[in-house]
């Protein structure tokens, strides 16, 4: 039998991340066991197995019962109050009843009811107290970004990073798998790029800008087969989270040059780089560059179905394009004025080859210079005066400003007891604070805003416990950030709401820094 109602479950409705857009207390209390079934609309199947899952249920069909239940229902109808990933979630003591438009909305509103009880709640749940909760994001991108070419991380960790995301209900993995220290992504037209580009001999001890630089003289190496990366990106979409691949170019690729010396502009690059900073070596522009190219953003959008393909385009130094005679030729040839146009075409053809297979292409925020081709989306990090820029220009942006979601940063102003971290300091409060509309953007303009992304760069976090512990419960505040209205409860309160999912993550065995009191 389930239990009777005696107390208010710790983890209420008052305790769901992000806050709900409308909350509505109900009389009565529902009470979970081991026993209660799952009854889900036609098309529901993956997402009510999930949820069984997750909750700790043995019984997952429509079994004869005197227990209450949880409906899962599947209302097209209610798309324009809905959305996308909107949800209706009814609480009561007769039973569970979840609403929505889509089976993505489905699956979010199962996150909120799961947040209500404690981890495989099974037969040990306490009573919930009855609610009517009504629901939809703010915003259409609610991004997490790793960086796994710095530090390689196993695809369990990046599944149990999905989990995390998926509770917190973000939609967008943003996987950054190539760059100076390493390729990452098993590309079979180009099997070096793995055999030599995914293994450096050694890795900067301390910091990059301590000197001279020390090393452990230890190997790091780590790849993605096309196996292991068409498996994450079925878990992730059971989770309803799209993957952005990212092919960082025509910078940070000193790991193919290695494998593919053709590719560059100097001689004597014989492994991925060692340290971090940002490196001189880019790509040149011959034909046959430009053409492998467009071979592996091919490959990567075999592996990955989603609509946005990333190509970097972030702080690529030019000096090798001026001195190269055929950089320069190029430019002649194509009545170029800079350097930062030719990287602009550069640029256009491979958004040529994203385009043609019906993709969009989307980069860092130096994708402006030169000028911006039409239809890219643009990642403003720097600051948010880019994704501003490219906003009122008519260009989609997300904001991911360095100022309050770069999660590389330390968490607090004395660092001196902290994991080492690249600089600054990024408070809990300054990522609750985040707006992804600033302000002085034209209400004009409000709508290419897709929304915000969290920056995990890995070049001092060489652990999975380590990545969790920068990330959280700092991703607890930004979800909140890019779910809820922009109007949200005060940080205090905020604070409230996130006590118990600190319970939750250690229960989960996530690593996380406590929060300052």
């Amino acid at each position: 039998m389930c239990k009777s109602p005696k107390s208010e479950s710790q983890m209420s409705v008052h305790a769901i991340l992000p806050a709900p857009l409308s909350t509505l207390a109900q009389p009565g209390h529902f009470s979970l066991c081991a026993s209660t079934p799952i009854l889900a609309d036609t098309g529901l199947e993956k997402e009510a197995l999930l949820l069984s899952e997750s909750l700790g249920l043995k019984m997952l069909s429509g079994a004869a019962t005197d227990e209450p239940v949880i409906r899962l229902v599947l209302d097209e109808a209610r798309s324009g109050e809905l959305g996308k990933e909107g949800y209706h979630l009814d609480i009561s003591a007769e039973g569970v009843v979840l609403t929505a438009a889509t089976r993505t909305g489905i699956f979010r509103g199962g996150q909120s009811l799961r947040q209500c009880l404690p981890p495989l709640a099974g037969s040990n749940s306490d009573p919930v107290p009855a609610v009517t909760l009504l629901d939809k994001p703010r915003f259409a991108w609610r991004g997490c970004m790793l960086d796994v070419s710095r530090h390689f991380m196993p695809v369990p960790f990046i599944k149990k990073l999905l989990d995390q995301l998926a509770f917190y209900k973000l939609n967008t993995f943003h996987w950054h798998l190539t760059d100076d220290q390493g390729w990452r992504i098993e590309m079979k037209q180009y099997p070096r790029l793995t055999e030599v580009g995914s293994t450096r001999p050694r890795t900067l001890i301390g910091h990059n800008q301590t000197e001279p630089h020390r090393f452990n003289e230890e190997p790091h190496s780590g790849f993605y087969t096309q196996e292991e990366i068409r498996e994450v990106v079925a878990y992730a979409a059971e989770r309803h989270i799209n993957i952005v691949p990212e092919i960082d170019m025509p910078g940070h690729m000193q790991a193919a040059i290695a494998a593919y010396p053709e590719l560059g502009n100097v001689e004597g690059i014989q492994h991925p780089r060692c340290h971090w900073g940002i490196c001189k070596n880019i790509l040149n522009v011959k034909p046959e560059t430009i053409r492998f190219m467009q071979n592996i953003l091919e490959e990567v959008m075999d592996l990955f179905p989603g609509p946005y393909i990333h190509i970097g385009g972030d702080e690529c130094v030019k000096d090798q394009w001026k001195e190269s005679e055929e950089a320069q030729a190029k430019m002649r040839e194509l009545g170029l004025a800079s350097e930062e146009e030719l990287q602009r075409w550069f640029l256009q053809q491979m958004k040529d080859c994203i385009e043609a297979r019906g993709r969009r292409l989307i980069g860092w925020e130096e994708i402006l210079e030169g000028g911006l081709a039409e239809g890219a989306t643009v990642v403003s990090w720097r600051s948010m005066e880019k994704g501003i820029e490219a906003a009122q220009a008519g260009h989609d942006v997300v904001m991911a400003p360095q100022s309050h979601v770069y999660f590389d940063f330390y968490q607090c102003e004395n660092s001196e007891n902290e994991p080492l971290a690249i600089r600054g300091f990024t408070t809990l409060e300054d990522v609750y604070s985040f707006n992804p509309i600033p302000p002085e953007l034209p209400a004009s303009a409000h709508a290419h805003i897709l929304g915000g992304q969290c920056q995990l760069w890995t070049e001092y976090m060489p652990t999975t416990s380590h990545v969790e512990y920068m990330l959280f419960p700092r991703l607890c505040a930004f979800a909140q950030t890019v779910w809820s209205p922009g109007e949200h409860e005060l940080f205090a309160d905020f604070q409230l709401r996130l006590n118990p999912h600190l319970k939750r993550l250690k229960d989960l065995s996530v690593n996380f820094r406590e929060p300052e009191v």
